[in-house]
């Protein structure tokens, strides 16, 4: 019987082996992944797990007898380390555990790793990072302490952030320390990035941008064998930001050893064509660790690495029909959130090489939008407690469809009112 080696037990992996399944495929499907939780989601992590509003179970994707009735063998808690692929395209993989593996088929869903800070001092306890379940086991606890009153994020990106806003609303002092001239700035034009940081701001957080980190201090251990705390965060100035809790958030690198192994092309990731097919012609790839041209219908092209539950999700889909012999191109409007306390932020699109800003309602009142276009035609939007209004722009982007830039600043009329079809007009 042939078999299909997913290797990644992650979002995309687990959507990879159920849409096989529901493609019709009856043979053998191993879903290999190195952690020993079952899979899980990434996203609530950061947010309501810290928060401690989530159990383990909440986060689980799929129970036990999911997999079991879908034919689908879970192997977790084992890492794949070698793979080995044969002239006709099958394959050995071997694990740390000592497992071999053939397969007929190979999926590669890897994810990312969490990018690490290299300053002295990050050996220090009380210092943390925030990629996995392990990570995020460590540090719920951590917040709750009550001798951590200091706490210092590293990065203000969407990771840091959303954990900072939980580390305020459990009454800790928060710094953030981004090292960019503005708040999420790889992400969000300059009026969005402006309202983040007063709003973070309005609620008590301190945040530092431009800031330069030297080493990360700490006391000494002061029994035999014991690692020492952390203190605080020194900065280029000679400043020192006093700290009982570091959190690192500075961003996440694609896993890319094993396509390397295999000799595929890597270039911010594991380079896929349209259909998730990686150079070799026979591997695929989806999620976080996979570089694809992108398949936004409005974008500037180009070839792009999205980090979002949707992507995994949607890539995974034209991996598995890919696998099956039915390749079909992958064309989806991206689409991404962020809570950070009360505050939702929606983004439908991508804003990149946007030429103007439309912003629609007042960011001071905390519920607005700036709407991204490029030529005149709308491309993305970025929502702040707007839900109904980001679905009706998610909704337009899906059918090609736009709102004018007068339109969209009027808020006396209903978003989803001023849509309206480039193609009806030119016709």
């Amino acid at each position: 019987m042939d078999t299909t080696l997913i290797v990644g037990a992650c979002q995309a992996g687990v959507q990879l082996a159920s849409v096989m399944r529901d493609l019709g495929d009856t043979d053998a499907i191993v879903l290999i992944g190195e952690e020993a939780h079952r899979p899980y989601q990434r996203p609530p992590l950061s947010k309501g797990w810290l928060k401690s509003e989530l159990t383990p179970d909440d986060v689980i994707l799929r129970s036990r007898e999911w997999f079991a009735g879908r034919g689908i063998e879970l192997i977790s808690g084992d890492r794949v380390v070698t793979v080995h692929r044969d002239p006709d395209g099958s394959g050995t993989a071997t694990t740390v555990g000592g497992r071999v593996i053939r397969f007929t088929r190979l999926a590669l869903t890897t994810g990312a790793s969490v990018r690490r800070l290299t300053v002295a001092g990050t050996d220090y306890r009380g210092v943390h990072y925030l990629r996995d379940a392990d990570d995020a086991l460590t540090l719920e606890p951590a917040l709750r302490e009550p001798d951590v009153e200091h706490v210092v994020v590293i990065g203000g990106g969407f990771i840091g952030l959303e954990t900072a806003a939980v580390a305020r609303q459990l009454g800790k002092s928060v710094t953030v320390l981004e090292a960019g001239p503005r708040l999420v700035g790889r992400v969000v034009a300059e009026e969005t990035s402006a309202f983040y940081l007063a709003a973070h701001r309005r609620r008590g957080t301190e945040v530092v941008l431009d800031a330069r980190i030297t080493r990360i201090v700490g006391d000494d251990a002061s029994a035999a064998g014991r690692k020492g705390s952390v203190t605080g965060v020194e900065l280029a100035d000679g400043r020192i930001v006093p700290a009982d809790l570091v959190v690192v958030g500075i961003g996440v690198v694609p896993r890319v050893e094993l396509a390397d192994q295999l000799g595929l092309e890597i270039d911010n990731g594991i380079v896929v064509d349209s259909a998730c097919r990686a150079s070799d012609g026979r591997t695929v790839a989806a999620g976080d660790c996979a570089s694809m041209p992108n398949p936004y219908p409005l974008g500037l092209g180009g070839r792009v690495r999205l980090e979002s539950v949707n992507n995994a999700l949607e890539q995974a889909k034209i991996a598995a029909a890919t696998l099956l012999g039915r390749p079909q191109p992958y064309v989806s409007v991206p689409w991404f959130w962020s809570d950070q306390a009360d505050l939702k932020l929606q983004i439908a699109g991508l804003s990149t090489g946007y030429d103007e800003v439309v912003v629609r309602g007042e960011p001071d009142s905390e519920k607005f939008g700036v709407l991204y276009y490029r030529d005149g035609r709308l491309i993305a939007a970025d929502m702040v407690n707007r839900p109904a209004e980001f679905m009706a722009v998610r909704h337009a982007l899906m059918k090609g469809h736009t709102i004018p830039p007068d339109a969209a600043a009027d808020v006396d009329v209903p978003l989803k009112q001023s849509v309206i079809d480039p193609a009806a007009l030119a016709a």
